[in-house]
């Protein structure tokens, strides 16, 4: 091999000539030609688009023709308009800090013109005509248009023809170039879009006058670009997202420094997908794809995500762009934060408290039918109504058992009221409440039997609701333990209890682990972590988290010092603790065959109405389904 090297002539060092140079670029920029798509599209937006046409033959390959309405390009402009590095959208580093364009690196119409025919048509508001220009001969001409923009780009990668041949299909080129005029759409509901392909109209959205501030959510008209643009499906599955960390998140920064405000739907954990195919993040109307903001949704989740299944959601996030570096890729859809766990936090508690309350409380919308019809909609949970006398005690706190030898899945034990003896809670029959003397309205409903001793059976006035009751208590031991355990941990100061190992642990750490852990320690010590350098390339954990006494202090530490790298460690410390208290909820939940009076089943239906994410199990399965009378009518084939 040497040999060859020695042999090998030397070529000189020079220059590239500039063709080169914009198709070496070109490379950076357009992939394929969706990626010529969303280049013009974010310029049309630039320009102050409200139609936005595009036109395609064979999947873009063939043509892609990009046609807004927006302010036009001066005629003695036009030839700079394809030049590399030329734009109007930036002129200094300030600027370039504080960046909300879609575009200002200057690159995409050179790019695009060195490996295609690029034809640029505009006129100004001020201009009397339009002008067309050549980027292969740069001839101007006179055309006739009306205000705006047009850019035809025919024949794409004809100069570099190998890049063509790693295109695929015009079926899969077009999929790719919908998407890139899906991403936009959703986002700006103030402007109307048309794709044609081959001469006929496969997708519009059209115009939603009623958007006021086009850079944050504007409620409804949001929702009916999604419904359009991702069907109705999608909204009724989803609930809202309206977050803001002015008030203060745990561990952000000093309250209304630095506001991060999250909006946008998430759907609830039922519609999830096997595929990341319905995740679109926006920050500051930009569409971008980014590990930390993913991770935060994905975090949020955990908890009531079954499997490797995909959460869906639309979210935009409105941040200061001076605290946003979105000048990382030349595609401009990678970004990098200023603070990336200030803006993890944000995202995780938006989906957070989406997903927190439960669905039963939210009134019609909020129904989860055999059909798996599911939705939010936003709606503020209703405030449960005054139980009876006869039944207050169901309300109570909840009282872990006691006494060794007491049996936890006893639901009137655990829900007795303070004080009460096991010999005085079992309930009566004469005691229970059916809901029918005080008239009110429970979103569960009345508890009517048990079913094969697995499902609570009950009637609300949509029809019948099934209750998994072991999921469902399940779930709400679950969420009692983690409020006991988190205010416990409120009560330490500055975070969990630390238990210190008898015999400290030392193991083999890389460099990066060494580094992090010396970088970190005020933040493990507030985790309940004491991890040390031993040596270079040695680290010793003296302490862990008391709730994680018994488990793996090294594969523990390696965790936290993963996560504390990227992402906010305390999800680490969190997720293991949460998965310690899921499985004693797990045990101490009601078992298959575990036969309940109606006055237990009542109990169980009314905690579940005030549990924090009683929809989904620990493990992320249903733990109830509404089958309305009407799915039960079509069963009878009543009314045929």
């Amino acid at each position: 091999m040497n040999a060859l090297l020695s042999n090998a002539a030397r070529r000189v060092i020079r220059e590239l000539p500039d063709e080169l140079i914009s198709q070496i670029a070109a490379g950076e920029v357009v992939e394929r030609p969706a990626s010529v798509v969303r280049e013009l599209v974010d310029n049309a937006l630039d320009a102050g688009a409200t139609q936005i046409t595009v036109r395609l033959q064979a999947g873009g390959v063939r043509l892609i023709a990009v046609e807004d309405d927006g302010i036009g390009i001066p005629r003695d402009e036009l030839h700079l308009a394809l030049k590399r590095h030329a734009t109007s959208k930036i002129g200094n580093l300030r600027e370039l800090e504080e960046v909300t364009t879609f575009g200002f690196r200057g690159e995409a119409l050179a790019a695009i013109n060195a490996i295609s025919d690029c034809v640029v048509s505009s006129r100004a508001a001020s201009a009397g005509a339009a002008c067309a220009l050549d980027g292969r001969t740069g001839e101007l001409r006179p055309v006739a248009r009306g205000v705006g923009t047009t850019v035809e780009v025919k024949e794409l990668f004809f100069s570099t023809p190998a890049r063509r041949k790693f295109l695929k299909t015009d079926a899969t080129e077009l999929a790719h170039c919908l998407q890139a005029v899906r991403r936009p759409a959703l986002a700006r509901p103030d402007v109307a879009f048309a794709v044609w392909h081959d001469g006929k109209l496969v997708e519009q959205w059209r115009r939603q006058d009623k958007s006021a501030d086009v850079g944050m959510l504007a409620g409804d008209v949001h929702t009916e670009r999604m419904a359009e643009v991702l069907g109705d499906a999608f909204v009724t599955e989803s609930v809202t997202l309206d977050f803001s960390n002015q008030n203060g998140v745990a561990g952000s920064r000093a309250p209304d420094q630095h506001p991060i405000r999250v909006r946008g739907r998430v759907g609830v954990p039922d519609a999830a997908r096997a595929r990341a195919d319905q995740q679109y993040c926006y920050v500051n109307g930009r569409f971008v794809r980014d590990k930390v903001l993913s991770h935060a949704v994905r975090s949020a989740f955990e908890d009531v995500l079954h499997g490797q299944r995909q959460p869906v959601y639309v979210m935009f996030i409105d941040i200061d762009p001076k605290r946003v570096d979105v000048n990382v890729h030349p595609t401009k859809i990678e970004v990098r934060f200023r603070d990336s766990r200030e803006v993890h936090q944000a995202v995780r508690h938006a989906v957070e408290n989406a997903l927190a309350a439960p669905r039963s409380t939210m009134g019609d919308a909020g129904l989860v039918t055999a059909e798996f019809a599911m939705a939010g909609g936003g709606t503020a949970p209703v405030d449960l109504p005054a139980m009876p006398d006869s039944s207050r005690w169901t309300q109570t706190s909840f009282r872990p058992p006691a006494a060794i030898g007491h049996r936890v899945s006893d639901l009137a034990a655990l829900w007795g009221p303070p004080g009460a003896t096991e010999h005085t809670q079992a309930p009566r029959q004469d005691r229970e409440d059916t809901g029918e003397e005080s008239g009110e309205e429970w979103p569960l409903g009345r508890a009517l039997a048990q079913l094969q001793g697995i499902y609570v059976l009950a009637e609300n006035s949509h029809g019948l609701v099934i209750v998994d009751m072991h999921a469902a208590h399940e779930r709400i031991l679950y969420e009692r333990l983690k409020s006991q355990m988190d205010a416990a941990a409120a009560g330490q100061d500055p975070g969990l209890s630390s238990q210190p190992l008898l015999i400290p642990v030392s193991f083999p750490a890389t460099p990066e682990e060494v580094a992090t852990a010396e970088a970190v320690q005020e933040t493990l010590h507030s985790l309940g972590l004491v991890v040390t350098p031993l040596s270079a390339r040695t680290l010793v954990v003296r302490a862990v988290p008391a709730a994680l006494a018994q488990s793996d202090a090294v594969e523990l530490a390696r965790s936290v010092l993963a996560e504390l790298a990227q992402h906010d460690a305390s999800t680490v410390v969190q997720r293991a603790r949460d998965d310690l208290l899921s499985t004693m909820a797990c045990h101490a939940a009601v078992r298959a065959n575990r036969q309940l009076t109606l006055g237990e089943m009542n109990a169980l239906l009314r905690q579940m109405e005030a549990t924090d994410r009683a929809d989904q199990c620990n493990h992320g399965r249903p733990t109830w389904r509404q089958v309305s009378v009407r799915e039960l009518d079509a069963l009878f084939m009543r009314g045929r």
